[in-house]
């Protein structure tokens, strides 16, 4: 089959695109004739070797797909030839990734894709959404009714974080550019905040004058020094970005709020806890609220074009989908 492939970790021209031997399912496992795959940056994170994680040579890139079983093991119930599916954590802890024709994807990490939704559509945000899902829900502990503020919200992980907390019925502030607010705002922020603006922590605190309940920049900035000055009591800021910040922290203002903060990486994220993000995330695309802004479709031998041009900040807020049919 053909697939984008490395022989060692590296940079973007190490991709290689050409034939590798079909992968053989196990008895829990379940295999997938591709349609699509997304690029993140995780993908490119784990290709050159910044984010530590076993990879087996010839190793397939890619985290995330959607496609049809072509075939399921007598231990992987509920799935059969020709359904429509999506995984979204391949190509880390071992496994090949899903830059390919095929691939094998352990049940309790597959999912059916909702009726009526576009494939190339919803590869596009299935990783940002379902982070999305973990920040708030999982390590935010959101609440309807708590002031969450998204840093960089018309981002592909952002715009997902506007969505999500509105839909807890939290009360979403947005940070992005004037030319985004309007988009912001038809994803369910109530306010607004231009991140160019002098002085656009005092418009947060004049917004929020409780402080705010959950703190998310996903621009990996992670200025802590003002989003801990920004925190309720009991606020809680979670770190999804910025694998190279080094940021200082006012532990004294952060513990006399009653303050806590957490990181953590989907890449660590459990099958239960991706199967539980799974489950929102697919009631979402149903719905039709969770759409990429922007998408472009290339063929699958574009791996190493794509993979160079998001390292260099070409694709901010912009998605390309990676099809086998191209």
């Amino acid at each position: 089959m053909r697939a984008a492939f490395i022989e060692q970790l590296g940079p973007p021209q190490n991709i290689r695109y050409g034939q590798v031997p079909s992968p053989a399912p196990g008895p829990t496992d379940v295999l997938v004739d591709v349609t699509a795959v997304s690029v993140n940056p995780v993908d490119t994170f784990v290709r050159s070797g910044v984010f530590r994680t076993p990879v087996p040579f010839p190793f397939v890139i890619g985290r995330d797909l959607v496609g049809r079983v072509a075939a399921a093991g007598p231990g992987a119930p509920g799935f059969s030839v020709g359904d429509r599916v999506w995984c979204n954590s391949l190509g880390h802890g071992g496994r090949q990734g899903a830059a390919a024709e095929r691939a094998v994807v352990p049940a309790d990490r597959l999912y059916h894709l909702p009726p009526g939704v576009d494939e190339a559509e919803a590869v596009a945000v299935v990783h940002p959404a379902a982070t999305a899902y973990l920040a708030l829900v999982t390590h935010g502990r959101v609440r309807a009714g708590d002031n969450v503020l998204v840093g960089g919200a018309a981002g592909n992980v952002g715009s997902a974080l506007v969505v999500l907390a509105a839909q807890a019925g939290a009360r979403v502030i947005a940070t992005a550019s004037a030319q985004d607010a309007e988009y912001c705002r038809s994803l369910g922020a109530a306010e607004v905040v231009d991140y160019r603006d002098p002085e656009p922590d005092r418009r947060i605190r004049d917004l929020c004058p409780d402080g705010v309940d959950v703190h998310l920049d996903t621009s990996g900035r992670n200025d802590l020094g003002t989003a801990v000055a920004l925190l309720a009591p009991r606020g809680r800021i979670v770190l999804l970005a910025g694998a190279r910040s080094r940021p200082v922290l006012p532990a004294g203002q952060l513990y006399m709020k009653d303050g806590s903060i957490t990181g953590f990486a989907i890449s660590h994220a459990t099958a239960a806890e991706l199967a539980e993000a799974a489950t929102t995330v697919n009631r979402l695309l149903a719905a039709k609220l969770l759409r990429p802004r922007s998408l472009r479709q290339l063929p699958l031998g574009a791996a190493a074009e794509t993979h160079h041009r998001l390292e260099q900040g070409e694709l901010n807020g912009k998605r390309i989908v990676l099809r086998t049919d191209l």
